[in-house]
């Protein structure tokens, strides 16, 4: 019953997103921007990495996509409160596990086919990556996408307006993005900062990336960020039913 009323919201999701090419279009734009504009700067410098510069910065790029992304997804939610299609949600017998699963996994799919597309546009540019590097680094950016989603909606769910939203979002997503080494790694950084680092969960995922992007995989930052991720996406998960169950959503 679970995979069936999954399946159901999923369908219904993910045909309202096939229907916007421009939600699906315009999500990768920034992190297309970074590659076209930013990357090149990079180009020969000394990042303190094994690889290139495009070994380290398209790593950051496809968990940044799936970052600012999922974080702000409960948007969507919001609105839904507002028309009045969480109250009609609210008395039908669909499971609501499978509310927020449903809605999670298209979010998931959503961002493995952006950073399918930035990667691509990535390879243009002059990344070159083994291909179970790129396939690991999809996992990733799945995995933090459903983690990050699942908590957008529940935070969604208790707040009214999108002024309260939002705020939020933005004091959490901005010290993650600057602290996890998405754009250069940590330690190019003075020492503290480096430490400080290691307390975002991002970081792991972003160190295990660009592992995977130069084809090491049975790696310290390998095993640390895959439990990172799959712990986070638990938590997330069950944190995120707890407060559909709570709310009736």
């Amino acid at each position: 019953m679970l995979l069936h009323d999954t399946s159901l919201v999923f369908g219904r999701y993910l045909r309202q997103t096939l229907r916007s090419r421009f939600q699906i279009l315009f999500g990768i734009l920034m992190p297309l921007l970074h590659l076209l504009f930013f990357g090149p700067l990079l180009t020969g410098l000394p990042l303190g990495s094994t690889g290139d510069s495009w070994q380290v910065l398209v790593p950051g790029l496809l968990l940044q996509l799936s970052l600012f992304g999922a974080s702000f997804a409960g948007f969507s939610i919001i609105i839904e409160k507002s028309t009045g299609v969480v109250e009609r949600m609210r008395v039908t017998p669909v499971s609501r596990l499978a509310l927020l699963l449903g809605r999670v996994l298209r979010d998931a799919l959503l961002f493995v086919f952006q950073a399918v597309l930035l990667v691509l546009a990535a390879l243009a540019m002059g990344l070159r990556a083994p291909l179970p590097g790129v396939l690991i680094g999809f996992a990733f950016v799945g995995l933090l996408a459903l983690s990050l989603a699942a908590l957008s909606y529940a935070l969604a769910m208790r707040v009214r307006t999108p002024q309260e939203f939002g705020p939020v979002i933005n004091a959490l997503t901005m010290p993650a993005m600057l602290l996890s080494g998405l754009m250069l790694p940590m330690t190019l950084g003075p020492a503290w900062l480096d430490v400080l680092s290691h307390f975002t969960p991002l970081r792991y995922l972003v160190d295990a990336v660009r592992d995977a992007y130069v084809g090491s995989y049975a790696t310290a930052h390998m095993l640390y960020g895959v439990l990172v991720a799959l712990g986070f996406a638990v938590l997330a998960v069950t944190a995120g039913t707890r407060v559909f169950r709570r709310a009736g959503a």
